[in-house]
C-alpha cells in the first residue's frame, strides 16, 4: 500500500509479495507468484492456522454482505482493499438479494484491476477502482464511484481484513474521512487480525513488514480494534471473532489454536 505523501506507481513487481495475492494463495486461488507463496510459507510456520483463518474470513464476508442487503436494505457497497476476485464476490451476494445493488471494489494491486475488469465487463452496476484505500478524495472523485454511489443514500463501507495493513496513525483518519463522505445510516464493516499473544503479534508483523518492504501495519489487540468504532453505533451481535458472527450451518475449517483471529463487526453512522 502506498502513502499519498510518498507515492509509488501501481506497477506490478512479482518479486515483492502482495497481501492480495497472498490471501488468494491461502484461499486456494491461482493468481499469485513465487514470492507470495514463499511469504505464505513463512507465515504458516508462525501461525499454522492461517489458511483456515482466511477461509473463515471469506465466509464472514459472504454472511455480512447478505445480512446488510437483506436486513438493512443496503443497495450500494464500497469494498476497501477488496483483493482478487474469487467465488461469491460482494456484487454476486448483494445483487443476488437486490438485482440493482451497486458495488465498487477498491485495491491498489494492478492484478486486482486486470482481473476485476475482465470479470465485470458486462456488469454495469459494478466497478473496480485501482487506488490506495487511504486516498479517500481520489476514490470518491473517481468517475465510477460518482456513477454508482449516491452520496445521499446509505452505503456499506467494507474494511474486511485490511486495517492490519495500515500504520497506527492511519486508521482513525481514514475512517473519519470516509464517515464525512457517507450519508447517515451508512454501515461500516470493520475487522482485522488480532492476537492476545505478544509473540504472535510481533512475529507476524515483523514477517509481513519485511516481506512487503514496509507495506504493512501490525497485528493488534481486541481493545485496539474496538477503538476503530469510536463515533459509530456498534450493532448486534457486537464485536467478536468473525467466525462466530451470525454463524450459519455452512461447513468451515476449524482453527486448531486461538493464536490469532479475525475480530470485529458492523456499526452504523448516525
Amino acid at each position: 500500500m502506498r502513502d499519498r505523501e510518498n507515492p509509488v506507481s501501481h506497477t506490478l513487481d512479482t518479486g515483492i509479495p502482495s497481501v492480495a495475492r497472498m490471501y488468494d494463495h491461502l484461499l486456494g486461488g491461482v493468481d499469485h507468484y513465487q514470492a507470495d507463496r514463499d511469504a505464505c510459507g513463512r507465515l504458516l510456520e508462525i501461525v499454522p492456522d492461517s489458511r483456515a483463518l482466511a477461509l473463515n474470513n471469506r465466509a464472514f464476508l459472504r454472511r455480512v454482505v447478505r445480512h446488510l442487503a437483506e436486513k438493512h436494505e443496503i443497495r450500494q457497497f464500497l469494498d476497501h482493499g477488496s483483493g482478487l476476485p474469487t467465488a461469491d464476490n460482494v456484487h454476486e451476494i448483494a445483487q443476488g438479494v437486490h438485482h440493482e445493488s451497486r458495488v465498487v471494489y477498491i485495491d491498489n494491486d494492478p492484478i486486482v484491476l486486470a482481473h476485476g475488469k475482465t470479470r465485470l465487463d458486462q456488469n454495469d452496476n459494478t466497478a473496480v477502482v485501482q487506488a490506495d484505500m487511504r486516498e479517500t478524495d481520489v476514490i470518491f472523485e473517481h468517475p465510477d464511484v460518482e456513477r454508482l454511489i449516491d452520496k445521499e443514500e446509505k452505503t456499506a463501507a467494507l474494511f474486511v481484513s485490511v486495517m492490519h495493513c495500515l500504520k497506527d496513525d492511519e486508521v482513525a483518519p481514514l475512517l473519519e474521512r470516509v464517515r464525512r463522505k457517507l450519508a447517515p445510516g451508512s454501515l461500516f464493516v470493520i475487522c482485522q487480525l488480532v492476537s492476545d499473544r505478544a509473540e504472535i503479534r510481533e512475529g507476524v508483523s515483523t514477517l509481513m513488514r519485511e516481506a512487503t518492504q514496509g507495506n504493512w501495519g501490525r497485528v493488534r489487540t481486541k481493545e485496539e480494534v474496538t477503538g476503530y468504532f469510536s463515533g459509530l453505533t456498534i450493532l448486534e451481535p457486537g464485536l467478536m471473532n468473525v467466525t462466530e458472527w451470525h454463524a450459519e450451518s455452512e461447513v468451515v475449517p476449524q482453527q486448531r489454536t486461538e493464536d490469532w483471529e479475525e475480530w470485529g463487526g458492523i456499526a452504523r453512522l448516525e
